[in-house]
Formats: structure tokens, sequence, C-alpha cells
């Protein structure tokens, strides 16, 4: 492999605490159960109003999703700012850097708000490249690494792609790329055992794959 690309929510950036407090807190008027980062991992799924369908028991109603999707990052931009990088995350970008590889960043988090939180914490320069989202939220992933491919000029065959849920192994998987999936962030672990792809339990034991 000579390009890797990092997932940023539950993979560089060890957030999966502001992650289920924000979804706990737009559930609290419709008296859905508490989650626990376990019970939120046993029902994650893009897209994400998938499982906020199962979190209701219903489908969701029009205009719904708008509705939860601001009330989820209203609440979540209050609760990462308790958050951390990865405790794995900056060795691993270090040690690939150091072994002459590429990296980029691509994110389904608002890229407005991507951009400044990689640079205030110092580890842009590590990317060739940083994408965050641009459009509608919500959706596969899939779409977007294409793009971002397509922006880096990079085969995909070329290319490791390291991140902690089943649509990131899917998008890598339709592109042609390699993945591995990481236990620290949004899915379980038997939810990333069944995509086929390595599964670790630190960002540095990814590079073992790349």
């Amino acid at each position: 492999m000579k390009h890797i690309i990092w997932d940023w929510n539950g993979t560089l950036f060890h957030d999966i605490d502001a992650v289920v407090g924000a979804t706990n807190a737009i559930f609290q008027e419709y008296g859905v159960e508490e989650l626990t980062p376990d019970t939120f991992r046993a029902t994650y799924t893009r897209p994400i109003w998938v499982a906020y369908e199962h979190f209701l028991g219903r489908p969701l109603r029009d205009g719904e999703w708008r509705y939860l999707d601001d009330g989820y990052h209203a609440h979540y931009h209050e609760l990462m700012k308790a958050c951390d990088l990865d405790s794995t995350a900056l060795t691993a970008l270090q040690e690939w850097r150091a072994d002459g590889g590429t990296q980029s960043l691509l994110s389904m988090w608002w890229h407005d708000r991507l951009v400044p939180t990689v640079h205030g914490y110092g580890i842009d320069d590590y990317f060739s490249r940083v994408d965050g989202l641009r459009g509608e939220g919500g959706g596969p992933k899939a779409g977007h690494m294409a793009a971002h491919l397509a922006a880096l000029g990079l085969d995909p065959a070329d290319v490791l792609v390291v991140g902690d849920s089943v649509d990131d192994a899917d998008a890598a998987a339709a592109l042609g790329a390699r993945a591995v999936v990481y236990t620290g962030g949004m899915s379980s672990r038997e939810a990333l055992a069944a995509t086929g792809v390595p599964v670790v339990d630190s960002l540095t034991d990814a590079l073992g794959y790349a």
C-alpha cells in the first residue's frame, strides 16, 4: 500500500461518548431507553436514519430526519469538546509518514467544522487532503470516497482505508481498495468482523495491513 485514507469520527478522533450522549439527548423527548456505547454499537448502521427508526420502532415522519439530525449536531458539537484524539492516532500517523507512505482524511462530519478541528490538533500537515461532508448527511460513504480518490489521483489498489464502521469497509470494497476496521468507534466487533476485513484494537495495529 502507498496511501492510507483515515476516517475521523470514531477513528482518529475518539468521540464515542459524545456520539452516544448526543443521541440520547435527541431521543429523550421520545422516551427511548438511554443508550450505552455497547447498545449504541449494537444498532448503529448507515444510513443513520435506519438506526434512528430502529430506536423509535417506526419509520421517520416527514421532516423528522432533519429535526433529529440538527438536534444531534447541536448536542454533539458541545459534547465533543470533552473528547480528544484516539490514544494511538498520533503514533500511527507518525509511523506511516516515517515509512514513506502518504495519507489523507475523509470524514462524514461537516467539512467546515472538520478542517479547523484537525488544524487545532496540529495534525493537518500529515494529510495530503482533508475532506468532510459538503452536502446532505447520513448516507453511505462510497460516493464521497470515490470523489476523494479522484481528487487525489490515486489508484484504489494502492489504498488502505482505516475506519470504525461497516460503511468504511463497504465503501472501500465498492471502489477496489483494501480496508481495516477499528473497534474504538461506533460499530460492534461482531458487525465489523462480519465484513470479512481485518479488525484491529489500535490504529497502530492497522499499519501492519498496509
